[in-house]
């Protein structure tokens, strides 16, 4: 991603800067200005690329949150029987088409801070990492900075999931209503889980979401910077967009390949509770595993990994992507700001 050179094109006011004269000191007020600026197009880029990610990719999120809790109350003979086509075209039929996108609106709440503060968070953690002995930015040792983005990335992923949780869960419940609909809205689904689940029940599944997202925004975020540099290194005129397009497909695929079993469960223990149902699962994130295993093979643990895999080629290049121009857009105009 080059963010170590792109946050000092940022704060320090453009390319230019890399080639001027040896630089004069500035008044503190300035300086302070300028950091801002810097921050809050960092900000602005992550909430967007995540946005609209998210906004393209609703329909595939939806079906692979349904796949993904069909083992709460079916059947093993109805969970054969299940197919991307199949619960595609039953949305159709008894949903509408505009069901595609159920939750989008939460999803958007979520991902906005979300990206943000995962995106701000991991260019501030390599910041940190670097200043650690051993660990400073050197292109010559590769496995340093793997290190760096790996560390990095787990470490924002773990902090923006903990911040924006209860959107989080509040998203696969209103997601995961089919022809019931028990929560009317974002601010029903808080109030009413609050009520009947107590307001600890908004953090249903947080340990299995931050046992996931840790790994998995780690994944991303190093094999995302690795593809790119490699790509970079032998390819350097190809266009930034494809390159960031390719590499944050290929990044997803790798960290949701990875991690998809926990982010199952996760599901899971967000929906435990909704409606007034009892609960399924009565032991431990092991017990869990175990239990889904017993019932439904190991298969179970990778249901609706396909909708899944089908989202998150375009979801994650595009997220990359968007985050890419916008950081390029918004430090082109920050002079003027």
């Amino acid at each position: 991603m080059q963010t170590e050179a792109r946050v000092g094109v940022v704060v320090e006011g453009g390319p230019r800067a890399l080639n001027s004269q040896p630089k004069q000191h500035k008044p503190l007020q300035q300086q302070h200005q300028q950091s801002q600026i810097g921050t809050v197009s960092q900000l602005v880029a992550g909430g967007v690329a995540g946005a609209l990610s998210k906004t393209c990719t609703a329909p595939l999120a939806r079906l692979t949150i349904l796949f993904q809790v069909q083992g709460m109350h079916s059947d093993v003979a109805t969970l054969r029987k299940a197919s991307i086509w199949h619960e595609a075209s039953r949305i159709i039929r008894e949903e509408g088409f505009r069901a595609f996108w159920k939750g989008n609106l939460v999803t958007i709440a979520h991902r906005l801070p979300y990206s943000s503060v995962n995106f701000y968070a991991y260019e501030r953690y390599k910041e940190l990492l670097h200043m650690i002995p051993g660990l400073e930015s050197n292109r010559e040792n590769m496995g340093r900075d793997l290190l760096v983005h790996f560390v990095g990335g787990g470490l924002a992923g773990i902090t923006a999931a903990s911040a924006t949780y209860p959107l989080d869960l509040v998203r696969t419940r209103l997601a995961a209503q089919t022809n019931v609909i028990y929560y009317r809205g974002i601010w029903h689904a808080l109030q009413t889980i609050s009520r009947e689940e107590s307001v600890f029940g908004l953090y249903k599944g947080l340990g299995a979401t931050l046992l996931g997202v840790g790994p998995s925004i780690a994944i991303s975020f190093s094999v995302y910077e690795s593809l790119r540099s490699y790509w970079q290194l032998h390819r350097p005129h190809d266009a930034t967009v494809a390159v960031s397009l390719a590499c944050g497909s290929l990044s997803g695929i790798a960290s949701s390949t990875a991690t998809f079993p926990l982010d199952l469960v996760r599901r899971r223990k967000q929906l435990e509770g909704a409606g007034g149902r009892a609960p399924v699962y009565t032991t431990g994130l092991l017990g869990i595993f175990k239990q889904i295993i017993q019932t439904e093979g190991f298969r179970g643990l990778y249901r609706g990994i396909m909708p899944e895999y089908y989202k998150v080629v375009p979801g994650v290049g595009i997220c990359f992507m968007t985050y890419e121009t916008l950081k390029l857009l918004l430090a082109d105009d920050t002079p003027k700001l």
